[in-house]
């Protein structure tokens, strides 16, 4: 009897790929990128974004349509070093906000509530 990957495999759904460990791993982003990449995810988390919603399944960040760039280029290396994170940018019409909302199942959510709680008691 031959087995299916569904069969052997738990973490995966038909399909998709493996799900990553809730780890951030800093060393997936280019050793020259990554101060300004940490310099940009505290801006944007706690200077610029406008509205912080929490989700059922993690948080949103509302921003003024300028910080598009920013953004793009936050998503484009927190995605090699938190491959856990689904990541939801919309950007609304006639220059409106932009909403990032990272979401997972409840391990992303609870690592996004401690980090928001680390920054708290840091400031």
């Amino acid at each position: 009897m031959q087995t299916s990957p569904r069969d052997t495999d738990t973490s995966t759904v038909a399909g998709t790929q493996p799900t990553p460990p809730i780890a951030c791993d800093l060393t997936a982003i280019a050793t020259e990128e990554r101060d300004a990449h940490i310099a940009r995810a505290a801006t944007l988390m706690f200077d610029a974004s406008e509205e912080r919603r929490e989700l059922p399944d993690g948080y949103a960040w509302r921003f003024a349509a300028e910080q598009y760039g920013e953004l793009v280029a936050y998503i484009a290396n927190e995605r090699r070093c938190c491959p856990f994170f689904t990541f939801t940018l919309e950007v609304t019409p006639a220059g409106g906000p932009i909403w990032l909302r990272l979401t997972g199942d409840e391990d992303v959510k609870a690592f996004l509530q401690a980090e928001l709680a680390a920054h708290s008691q840091s400031n």
